[in-house]
């Protein structure tokens, strides 16, 4: 039997968890769940490789692909520096029966909603608070002060988009809000 697999997309501001949440579900291993390998014009950093790590586009070759609505969503996320998921990526995995998850960007994972309907699933990672979402980013000592307070503007702005997903999961507690987002997800692709 031929099945097509599921997409899953998941946002959050930054902060919130949502990479070690999307870690997590695919480390668990029993949702068959593939991620979407994100396209970018950056050049490679260290030891990423071409269609592991992403997809290294040059600008103009991204650009054209823009034209061309090869995207199902992307991003000018810095003034010239655009990332982006490939529709070609999402059917490549989709057609193999496996299911697609997404780590996108709050806009971008609205859209991918909004394109793809009862075939994706959205979940928003909400932190419990804006000033717990400032401890986190203060506790990660990776930012200067004028970062941080850009990141939870920003944060404030995205969270206005959480009544557009199907499932907002608060990240209080790590492992519970890693059960929660696995349990939505074992409904949706058992569906």
């Amino acid at each position: 039997m031929d099945k097509t697999g599921k997409i899953i997309i998941i946002s959050a501001p930054s902060g919130t968890g949502k990479s070690t949440i999307v870690g997590r579900l695919i480390d668990g291993g029993d949702l068959d769940m593939q991620f979407s390998i994100s396209a970018t014009n950056r050049a490679p950093r260290g030891e990423e490789k071409d269609g592991v790590h992403y997809y290294f586009l040059s600008t103009p070759r991204f650009q054209q692909a823009i034209t061309e609505g090869a995207f199902v969503e992307y991003e000018e996320v810095y003034p010239g520096r655009y990332y982006g998921t490939l529709r070609s990526e999402i059917d490549r995995i989709t057609r193999e029966g496996h299911n697609v998850i997404l780590d996108i960007d709050v806009k971008g994972g609205v859209n991918v909603k909004r394109l793809f309907g009862t075939r994706a699933l959205s979940l928003f990672i909400e932190p419990p608070s804006v000033d717990e979402l400032r401890r986190r980013l203060e506790g990660r000592g990776t930012d200067s002060r004028e970062a941080i307070e850009e990141r939870l503007a920003k944060a404030e702005y995205e969270l206005t988009f959480a009544p557009q997903f199907d499932t907002v999961i608060v990240n209080d507690q790590l492992e519970q809000a890693v059960e929660h987002a696995h349990e939505v997800i074992r409904k949706f692709v058992d569906s």
